[in-house]
């Protein structure tokens, strides 16, 4: 890879994350529903394994492209004409499965994240080692999720519990700012969310430094097919401005993230 412009920013961030690992400091990923729909979960979870990342934190639609993988192999449906008959989103065993998840999960005080990952490593879904939420379960590291309600398909569902939804995702915020807590000298990166998790990520960095938390240098980056405000001010921008550095990508979560896993396991061979 060429050591210019952006190719340059890729390998400084590479380098980032090993050195995080080294240290223990936070090395967090935030994903967006389409770095599963495109194909690469399986890069995140050898990297769950390898120990570059430490949390993973989520919108809602992770959960049910997580599951629907682990479940049918495969995770899309055709919105336009499902639309037109009111069948978007009404896929009976994934709004079941991950309702129910979430209502168990309120009842025994688990996050969101934690509890879908223990159901589906406790499943016998016939693909369930290329779940992302499974693998971080098995490696005991958070996965949390970020709920927008009424954005994602289950809640359309009977099935579905504000309630629940509401206090375990509550309780995945709180995993999260403890995980930011630990962030200096580490690594949190955005993949595919424009709004929810850039949001989420501020306000979780707001309360780490509010209960006293160093968390003034560390690394953050953005990868999207395009430049939002959220993400750009969120992310890159205002968490970075006592100290640290900042990258921002353009291009598909295919090629992106491949090019980045490619880095960080050469590095790894080599260390």
């Amino acid at each position: 890879m060429p050591d210019v412009l952006a190719a340059r920013n890729l390998k400084t961030l590479a380098k980032a994350l090993c050195e995080a690992k080294s240290s223990g400091a936070s090395r967090i990923w935030g994903i967006g529903g389409h770095v599963i729909k495109v194909g690469v979960a399986p890069l995140i979870i050898d990297l769950i394994k390898r120990g570059f990342i430490s949390a993973v934190a989520a919108n809602g639609s992770i959960i049910i492209h997580d599951f629907e993988v682990a479940a049918f192999g495969a995770t899309s449906e055709n919105v336009v004409p499902a639309l037109d008959d009111g069948a978007f989103g009404m896929t009976r065993e994934t709004g079941e499965f991950l309702n129910n998840a979430i209502t168990k999960a309120a009842d025994e005080d688990l996050g969101l994240g934690e509890a879908v990952g223990k159901a589906i490593s406790e499943s016998d879904l016939p693909n369930r080692e290329h779940s992302i939420l499974g693998a971080a379960y098995g490696a005991e590291i958070p996965v949390t999720v970020h709920v927008a309600i009424g954005a994602d398909v289950i809640h359309m569902h009977p099935s579905m519990d504000g309630a629940a939804t509401g206090k375990t995702s509550h309780a995945d915020f709180l995993v999260l700012a403890n995980e930011v807590s630990k962030l200096e000298g580490g690594v949190f990166i955005n993949f595919g969310s424009a709004v929810v998790l850039p949001e989420v990520f501020l306000k979780a960095l707001a309360l780490a430094r509010n209960t006293g938390h160093k968390v003034d240098c560390f690394t953050t980056a953005n990868f999207d097919m395009y430049r939002h405000y959220r993400p750009t001010v969120n992310i890159l921008q205002r968490p970075t401005q006592k100290g640290g550095q900042a990258f921002d990508f353009s291009g598909h979560h295919e090629i992106m993230l491949p090019l980045l896993y490619q880095l960080l396991t050469e590095d790894d061979a080599e260390a």
